[in-house]
C-alpha cells in the first residue's frame, strides 16, 4: 500500500496510507449452466516462435511459408493454450533479450503525422512521499461547482495507520463534510505544483472530499488532469 505525506488546516503533516478506490459492478455474469463467468489468459506463443525470430531461419518468406504449411514450426503443442497467471510487462531489445535499462523517448509529430522532433522522456520523481509534503491550500470548491468544472479521472482513498492519524484524517473529513466542499491540495512548498503519485507518472490536480458518519470517516482524493471550459466562438 502506498503512502502520502499531507498537511491539514493547521499546517501539521502526517504520513498516511493511500490506495486506489475499486468500483465493483452490481451485475454478475454467469454461463448458461449457471456457473460463474471468469476470464483466463492463454499462452499463444513464445518469442522463439514469433514471426521476427522464425524469419531469420529461412532465406525468404516463400521458403518460410512452405515450412509452415509442411511442418508448423510456428506452433509448439506443449505450450500453446496453457493458462498463465501473474504476468509482468517486460521490454525487449532488438535481439529479443530482456532490456534492463530503458531510455524512454518522446516523439513529437505534426498534424499530418510526420515526425518533427525526438526528446528524452525524463522520469519525474514522485512528490507525495518521502521528504515531499502535499500542501493544504485553503482553496475550497463547492461540490456542485467542482463537478461542473473538472473531469475527475482517478480516485484514491486515504486511510489511517494509527490512532493519531485516525484523528488527523477524521478532522479533515469532518471539516469538508460540514462545509460540503472539496479542498484543493498541491505539491511543492507553496502547494501550487501538480501531484505526481509515482516516479514518471502523470501530473494531476488533487481535491479532497470528506464524509463522516458518527465516529467513522471516508476521505477521498479526487484526481483530475482535465478542466471543462465554456466554448467560445
Amino acid at each position: 500500500m502506498r503512502t502520502i505525506n499531507i498537511t491539514n488546516e493547521k499546517k501539521r503533516d502526517a504520513q498516511v496510507c493511500m490506495e486506489a478506490v475499486k468500483k465493483t459492478s452490481g451485475i454478475k455474469r454467469i454461463l448458461e449452466s449457471g456457473e460463474d463467468y471468469f476470464n483466463v489468459k492463454l499462452l499463444k506463443n513464445n518469442i522463439s516462435l514469433a514471426f521476427e525470430t522464425l524469419s531469420k531461419n529461412y532465406k525468404n518468406l516463400t521458403e518460410m511459408g512452405e515450412a509452415i504449411i509442411n511442418g508448423d514450426p510456428e506452433i509448439d503443442m506443449e505450450i500453446v493454450g496453457k493458462k498463465i497467471t501473474g504476468t509482468q510487462k517486460l521490454y525487449l531489445n532488438q535481439n529479443g533479450k530482456i532490456a534492463y535499462r530503458v531510455n524512454m523517448t518522446q516523439i513529437i509529430k505534426d498534424p499530418q503525422g510526420n515526425e518533427k522532433e525526438r526528446r528524452d522522456l525524463t522520469k519525474v520523481m514522485s512528490n507525495v512521499t518521502g521528504e515531499s509534503i502535499v500542501q493544504w491550500t485553503g482553496r475550497r470548491f463547492p461540490k456542485s461547482e467542482a463537478l461542473r468544472k473538472f473531469v475527475f479521472v482517478r480516485k484514491m482513498q486515504l486511510k489511517h495507520i494509527s490512532g493519531l492519524t485516525f484523528d488527523f484524517l477524521y478532522e479533515i473529513a469532518k471539516s469538508l463534510h460540514e462545509t460540503k466542499t472539496l479542498m484543493f491540495i498541491g505539491g511543492g512548498p507553496k502547494g501550487n505544483e501538480p501531484l505526481i503519485l509515482t516516479q514518471g507518472g502523470d501530473p494531476y490536480r488533487g481535491f479532497l472530499e470528506g464524509r463522516i458518519e458518527g465516529d467513522k470517516y471516508c476521505l477521498i482524493l479526487h484526481l483530475t488532469n482535465m478542466e471543462l471550459k465554456v466554448a467560445t466562438q
